[in-house]
């Protein structure tokens, strides 16, 4: 597959999400269109290094495809990461950035008629995003679709509200937040045990992966326990 070319997006808005997370609008003039599928991503070349391989930051997109030439980026802010500590401190609205992409092939299964189990940490939690409201708004058919998202404090939360929402409102989507370090009115601890649990009937099932290496390995090795096939994991690696 030939490499897409490079093209100037702009800043149109930029707001806090939470203490650590921003959210990134942008805005390509030369497009009518930003044709992408949900689980794909942008590379940024950023103005942080001399050789461009230094430069360039991949992060997913956390819109869905909407028919517009704008798309939105979730990003963190990482202790000691040139990349972020440039896009939090001095991009603002109006900037220009040269981007590539939309790119990559992880993506929705075609069959979402046995339970899809979408699973992540942080901001691994983008792509999931941009898939589950593109079902939504497409009215695409679904069985059981189970976002498990896993973070440190309830202020960590990521779509909090608007994943309640669509879980309200959107038949077969199940939304379950796990904290690690907080005690709420939600469950506490880490993801694995959500999916063990909800997979104790051996049902046939199919896996979605996207974080911190750490949490994708550790989910690998429990699944493939449970008596799942490696071909019914599918990941995205962060970092």
């Amino acid at each position: 597959m030939a490499l897409l070319p490079w093209r100037i997006a702009k800043v149109i808005r930029i707001a806090n999400h939470t203490p650590t997370t921003r959210q990134f609008w942008f805005e390509v003039a030369e497009l009518n269109v930003v044709d992408f599928k949900p689980g794909q991503f942008v590379t940024l070349d950023l103005p942080i290094h001399e050789k461009p391989n230094k430069r360039w930051r991949s992060y997913s997109i956390a819109s869905c495809p909407d028919q517009t030439n704008t798309f939105e980026l979730l990003i963190v802010l990482a202790e000691g990461g040139a990349g972020t500590t440039y896009l939090f401190n001095e991009v603002v609205v109006g900037t220009e950035i040269p981007f590539r992409g939309p790119q990559g092939v992880f993506g929705l299964p075609t069959d979402l008629s046995i339970d899809t189990f979408l699973i992540c940490t942080g901001t691994g939690i983008a792509p999931f995003r941009s898939m589950v409201r593109s079902l939504y708004e497409n009215h695409t058919p679904i069985g059981n679709l189970h976002l498990v998202f896993g973070c440190r404090k309830k202020e960590d939360l990521l779509y909090y509200q608007e994943l309640k929402e669509l879980e309200s409102k959107f038949p077969g989507f199940h939304y379950h937040p796990v904290l690690s370090r907080e005690t709420w009115e939600g469950r506490t601890g880490y993801v694995h045990p959500v999916y063990e649990e909800l997979c104790q009937a051996k049902q046939p099932a199919q896996f979605l992966l996207c974080g911190w290496k750490n949490m994708i390995d550790e989910a690998l090795t429990r699944i493939q326990a449970m008596g799942y096939d490696k071909k019914q994991i599918h990941r995205e690696i962060y970092g």
